[in-house]
């Protein structure tokens, strides 16, 4: 496609330097968009100044040696947009960096997200989890998915990062990639990080998240109620693998831990205070500590498997993916209709707790939350339960309005 490009100079407005002369400055164009490329190093008198020619009027050999220096800068980057002219990488942006000299890969989009992996990859078990580290492995990817989905590139120059890219990620992530929208959310707030490390770093001179808003709609957090609970307690499903699953489910259902922090579980983790048993351990997402008096059922639970421990860990843990699978044919067998996954007995532990009379702010110490408003999501989960059982039972007492429609 024919492209058309210019380069324009003009002065720098309202600004007059300690010797009366006024910058001139360098603006491209290419077809309807345009880019400042900043000062030329030249200044003059605004007097002496042809606005229609961008040149410096007269014939004087200053003025001669201004308008060649300036000649000299058009030919330049008219010639880097020759080279780029029917090629992918042509944009505003690439001429811009090819004239300043910084088209080092280092400025590239791929090559910060490396940098970054790199830096986290060293932290992995000191400061960082294993799933961070996956996080911006994913972002990456869907980074460079988009690039050669919509550009039908494998890289992009930070420089060319605009705010029009980040709306055209976001419409990738929902329409291409199937997101829904807060995963979508949580991948351009991942973006957002390496955007701005890359900043920090002195990489990239301005923000392509100008103006955008992060909005985090509520989500439906399943969670069993104690019917549920009993039902999987109660049936033996005749199979080592499934009952051994279901006990840990349970387990997590009364101590309310993480599959990764119930993996990690030791006996240094239980610990005796008055007379009390409690499990003390630190999450491993947040590194928050968590302490939760080990109540009758998880301790049963962690006497059963006393012989199958595996390395000092308390519970025979299945692989995430495993033991998610095995719940789904739980909850087929048991006639449970929500999708049953180890995080739910999670949320379980949490509307329980709360439904039951516990503080919200004993349950968000206990989950080991950094921030008590995610809490609150269960508080109103568990309202919404009270809710529809006060329903219920406005059903159940319906026989009584007939008599107080007499009575009152």
């Amino acid at each position: 496609m024919k492209t058309n490009f210019r380069v324009v100079f003009y002065l720098r407005g309202h600004y007059v330097n300690k010797m009366g002369n006024t910058p001139i400055l360098t603006r491209i164009y290419l077809n309807s968009d345009r880019l400042a490329i900043g000062a030329t190093g030249l200044a003059v008198q605004p007097f002496s100044w042809d606005s229609n020619e961008m040149r410096v009027k007269g014939h004087s050999a200053e003025a001669a040696k201004f308008n060649k220096a300036l000649d000299d800068i058009q030919a330049d980057l008219t010639h880097i947009y020759r080279k780029l002219e029917y090629m992918e990488e042509l944009s505003l942006g690439r001429i811009k960096s090819d004239y300043l000299g910084k088209t080092s890969s280092k400025e590239s989009i791929m090559t910060i997200f490396d940098q970054y992996i790199g830096d986290i990859k060293k932290q992995v078990g000191i400061t960082k989890a294993k799933a961070t580290l996956q996080k911006y492995k994913n972002c990456k990817m869907h980074i460079k998915n988009f690039l050669s989905f919509k550009y039908r590139r494998s890289d992009m120059y930070l420089s060319e990062l605009k705010p029009l890219t980040i709306h055209d990620f976001e419409i990738y992530l929902l329409s291409e990639a199937k997101f829904c929208p807060n995963t979508a959310t949580k991948m351009l707030k991942t973006f957002k990080t390496i955007i701005i490390f890359a900043q920090k770093s002195g990489l990239l001179d301005h923000d392509p998240f100008l103006n955008v808003r992060f909005h985090l709609e509520p989500t439906h957090r399943a969670f069993l109620t104690d019917e549920e609970v009993i039902k999987i307690m109660k049936k033996d499903f005749g199979c080592d693998r499934l009952n051994a699953v279901r006990d840990i489910f349970v387990f997590s259902c009364f101590t309310g831990l993480a599959y990764i922090d119930a993996a990690h579980l030791k006996e240094d983790n239980i610990v005796e205070l008055d007379g009390k048993q409690w499990i003390m351990t630190q999450r491993k997402k947040t590194r928050v500590a968590t302490n939760i008096i080990l109540l009758d059922i998880p301790k049963e639970i962690i006497a059963k498997y006393a012989d199958r421990r595996r390395n000092g860990y308390l519970l025979p843990m299945l692989s995430n993916q495993k033991t998610n699978s095995y719940l789904k044919e739980i909850g087929d067998i048991c006639g449970i209709k929500k999708q049953l996954t180890f995080h739910v007995a999670r949320h379980t532990f949490a509307t329980m707790s709360l439904s039951k009379g516990v503080p919200i702010e004993t349950v968000s110490k206990m989950l080991g939350h950094t921030n008590i408003k995610t809490t609150q999501i269960y508080a109103r989960i568990t309202n919404k339960k009270i809710e529809n059982d006060m329903m219920e039972l406005s059903t159940k007492l319906s026989k009584f309005d007939a008599v107080a429609e007499k009575i009152f």
